[in-house]
């Protein structure tokens, strides 16, 4: 949660207003507080849209909807005023967490937590349906929890079962993924109670296994996989719930149960009144304490000013605890971070003061012990040599150090690590993740920080929106590598039809991989394609390989794991096929090569790392030469994979830490012109916004910071680094080509660019 802004009430409808919740197109969500110290959450509708008539009546709809339900494992409408110049609805707030972030942190839920989640929400659904409405958004986002159950909200979209929808012919109502398939046609207006029961399979699903049923990515892949795929349950292990998710996700409405039946089917005991959390996992049940505790300090909040556009901002304490009272980032005492590792600066001398005594650090969040742990160190030591190369400046006006903390891998950790981090005031800037999933669980404590995170290895398609817009994605997404794929293997005269084998065992990064390859191919090239998605863990890859080339693929594209990619080179191997065959960089691994043996000869693969005299054993990209030497002195061996995009990122933050501190020792706006030597071997242009108040010792804002990294060009040794305005992410699609050869990686160059 944030402070209140200028312009924003103080009170609201008799609550007296603590802080803002979330805001969107529509309007603003307050915390509040009554006279009597009930907190609310208030939905207070944006000026621009109070006087559209239609919009009102929407309000009106959701407010008399809200209204209607009579269940304790509902949220309760408390007041509401749709008539008055600012519509504005409460509800009774509630500080436990959302089951998104639940699983996001924490991981999928054990069977029994499932089976009562199920319970008291179809008990929940039961009241909606009773009512003769239908919520129609039924996701985990819209579900709480809470010590003695879960709480359904939002009924911002629900209507009367038998009404005529306020929307247009064929808008698709509700959210992708966990919508039935009468709504993902576009029938919306048709959706019944029935669809309701659908969307809470979905969810079950997702809390039982941590992954939506009908996968995630584009929307018009996921309605078309809602309506004609057979979900993924891979992960139910209990017969009895995946019976009962498979008829809640029964294509017919009619052959899915009633809410009302799934209350009676379930055999789990719910919590009691007064129950502890005990349906829930410790960690779990450990993050409602946490919410729950915080509230008792809001009565000790000072009072609600905010009249004036010079109201001071909040001081990060009171920052911090409004956030902790929104249910954002969790407090952690010192057992609940030992767990994680911490590594400090090297003990060498390398990171003495400067001559102005000022020591800053670069943060290095990495997974140094999970399955991406070689990627994870390699990037450490490509930070440590930017940073030692920094250091050893005569004329440094600053000193900095290195503090590196290890995720594991695990989203969870993940989080505790950004809080780590977030915390730590001398932290300048944070290199990583080093995966998808633990950068899409740290985005919300850095992004609340406000503390610029540069990850050069999550290549995600897209990511939760952000308030603060403090996260840069320094390498190419999976769909920018579809581009390269899609040039080197269709725009040969051999080749017509391109086979894009998605294995899912790959997780996201083979389905956005594969996706988005079959997606470019016919805009890019007058090429067609042939895809097959296989389940995760099939062993024999050779059926699908058949029907890849008896529908005339003439080459091949494999997205997946290393373990599958020498699957399908093996079964390859086996077919009288010639033709060009590639893999995603998330196969590149030596284990390829081991299992795949012989079969593995002429292989390629598109790789957002670059080769900087490591990877392949080979001399590297051109200008890499002293970072190649300082790297075999330092750690007695040649950067692997990831490390010269580490390095690279870390002197784009150091050459942007020194222009701000330099813009303000001189008293300017920040440099302008043309490009200047940078603190670490590569050059930056363009200017460096000042915005931001620098600390007593000149340590600039981390705001401002992220505003100079937005703005900034760097020539990196791996690539250019430049971010577009709307997203930050990468510009240009910059990769490298290797080929598998006599038993190793041969490092082939960047991969060549269509002429325009």
């Amino acid at each position: 949660m944030d402070a209140l802004r200028p312009g924003d009430p103080a009170r609201i409808g008799g609550h007296r207003l603590l802080g803002r919740l979330g805001a969107g197109g529509m309007g603003v969500v307050y915390l509040g507080r009554t006279e009597a110290g009930a907190l609310a959450a208030i939905k207070v509708i944006l000026p621009e849209h109070a006087g559209d008539e239609d919009f009102r009546t929407r309000f009106r709809r959701e407010t008399e909807a809200a209204r209607q339900v009579d269940s304790p494992w509902a949220v309760p409408v408390t007041g509401a005023d749709t008539e008055s110049e600012t519509p504005w609805l409460a509800t009774e707030f509630v500080p436990g967490p959302t089951l998104s972030e639940v699983v996001a942190r924490c991981g999928p839920l054990p069977t029994r937590s499932v089976h009562v989640l199920g319970r008291l929400l179809s008990r929940a659904l039961t009241a909606v349906h009773g009512a003769g409405l239908v919520h129609r958004d039924v996701k985990p986002g819209n579900v709480l929890l809470t010590a003695d159950g879960p709480r359904l909200i939002d009924f911002g979209i629900a209507r009367a079962a038998e009404a005529t929808a306020l929307t247009a012919t064929g808008l698709v109502v509700g959210t992708p993924g966990f919508l039935p398939p009468e709504q993902a046609t576009g029938a919306g207006a048709g959706a019944g109670p029935e669809g309701d029961v659908f969307s809470l399979g979905c969810l079950l699903a997702y809390a039982a296994t941590g992954r939506p049923p009908f996968g995630s990515g584009a929307v018009d892949a996921l309605l078309y996989r809602t309506v004609h795929d057979e979900p993924d349950l891979a992960g139910v292990d209990d017969p009895a719930l995946r019976a009962l998710l498979g008829e809640c996700l029964a294509k017919d409405p009619a052959a899915r149960p009633a809410a009302a039946d799934l209350d009676t089917r379930i055999a789990e005991d719910v919590p009691g009144d007064g129950a502890s959390a005990d349906w829930l996992p410790e960690d779990v049940a450990r993050m409602i304490a946490e919410r729950s505790a915080a509230m008792l300090a809001l009565p000790d909040i000072e009072a609600t000013v905010n009249t004036a556009a010079t109201t001071p901002a909040p001081a990060p304490a009171r920052r911090r605890f409004l956030a902790l009272a929104a249910g954002g980032a969790v407090a952690l005492g010192a057992g609940t971070f030992a767990a994680v590792r911490l590594i400090g600066d090297e003990p060498d001398g390398r990171s003495g003061a400067s001559p102005a005594g000022r020591r800053w650090v670069i943060g290095v969040h990495a997974d140094l012990t999970g399955a991406q742990k070689a990627a994870g160190r390699a990037q450490e030591r490509g930070v440590r040599l930017a940073v030692d190369r920094f250091n050893s400046r005569t004329d440094k006006p600053f000193t900095l150090a290195v503090k590196v903390l290890d995720d594991g891998g695990d989203p969870a950790r993940s989080v505790r690590v950004a809080e780590e981090f977030a915390r730590d005031r001398d932290v300048l800037a944070v290199i990583g993740p080093t995966g998808d999933a633990a950068t899409g669980a740290a985005l919300p404590a850095y992004d609340e920080a406000v503390l610029p995170l540069l990850t050069v290895s999550s290549l995600q398609i897209s990511y939760p929106a952000r308030v603060n817009a403090a996260f840069f994605q320094a390498s190419p997404s999976y769909a920018a590598l579809s581009m390269p794929i899609v040039n080197r293997l269709l725009l040969r005269p051999d080749v017509e039809r391109l086979g894009v084998l998605i294995d899912r065992s790959g997780g996201q990064a083979a389905y956005q991989a594969g996706y988005a390859t079959n997606l470019m191919t016919p805009s890019l090239t007058t090429g067609t394609t042939h895809p097959r998605v296989v389940p995760a863990g099939t062993s024999d890859l050779g059926p699908v390989i058949a029907d890849l080339l008896g529908h005339r693929s003439d080459a091949l594209f494999y997205a997946g794991d290393a373990a599958g990619g020498a699957r399908a080179a093996r079964a390859l191997a086996a077919t009288p096929f010639k033709g060009p065959s590639m893999a995603q960089h998330t196969a590149m691994r030596p284990e390829f090569l081991e299992r795949a043996g012989e079969t593995a000869e002429g292989w390629e693969f598109i790789a957002p790392f670059t080769d900087a005299g490591g990877v392949s054993g080979e001399p590297g990209v051109p200008g890499a030469a002293d970072f190649v030497t300082a790297h075999r002195k330092r750690f007695g061996a040649a950067p692997a994979a990831w490390s010269a995009e580490a390095y690279d990122v870390t002197g784009l933050v150091a050459q942007e830490v020194a222009a701000l501190v330099g813009s303000a020792t001189k008293g300017g706006a920040g440099p302008t012109g043309p490009p200047t030597a940078t603190p670490s071997g590569g050059t930056s242009s363009g200017g460096t916004p000042s915005a931001g108040t620098p600390s007593a010792d000149g340590r600039p804002g981390r705001a401002a910071l992220v505003a100079a990294i937005a703005a900034s060009r760097y020539e990196g040794i791996s690539r250019t680094y430049a971010f577009d305005e709307e997203r930050q992410q990468l510009v240009g699609q910059d990769a490298h080509l290797y080929r598998a050869e006599g038993g190793r990686y041969r490092y082939l160059g960047p991969a060549p660019k269509p002429k325009s």
